[in-house]
């Protein structure tokens, strides 16, 4: 269901469609200095996680935890980090985000730090190939 559902427009203008799972849009975060995704429930009205309905609350945590499975077969990770944050975008996100030391904003949180370097056309394409067929393999 997903009627009445609009992507907010500040995830559309930094985030890249790469799947759609049963409750969220998965996007890529065109930041090519992080391996981030961004999970957003495809229902209208959610800002928080407690916001989501009983029916959805294990579907989200399961297309989380397969979104973090793709990064981390993609990327070989030291960490995973999971995080709602919301500040900035109302519009209930998951940032699943592949972290490793040494990283531009390691060991401090991505968000706000240094500047977004985007990816090449060529990258950006690469990349979201790759997750879609890990993401497509449940």
């Amino acid at each position: 269901m997903t009627h009445g559902f609009t992507l907010d427009a500040r995830l559309a203008a930094d985030t890249e469609p790469v799947a759609d799972f049963v409750l969220c849009r998965v996007r890529l975060m065109n930041d090519a200095r992080f391996p981030w995704l961004i999970l957003v429930p495809a229902r209208p009205g959610l800002s928080e996680w407690h916001d989501v309905g009983p029916d959805d609350a294990a579907l989200l945590w399961d297309e989380t935890a397969r979104a973090a499975r793709a990064l981390e077969t993609l990327c070989a990770p030291e960490k995973i980090n999971i995080a709602a944050l919301g500040n900035i975008v109302r519009q209930l996100h998951i940032h699943v985000v592949a972290r490793n030391t040494g990283d531009a904003a390691w060991p401090g949180p991505v968000w706000g730090a240094g500047t977004t370097e985007p990816y090449t056309p060529d990258a950006l394409t690469s990349r979201r190939e790759a997750l879609a067929a890990l993401l497509a393999g449940g």
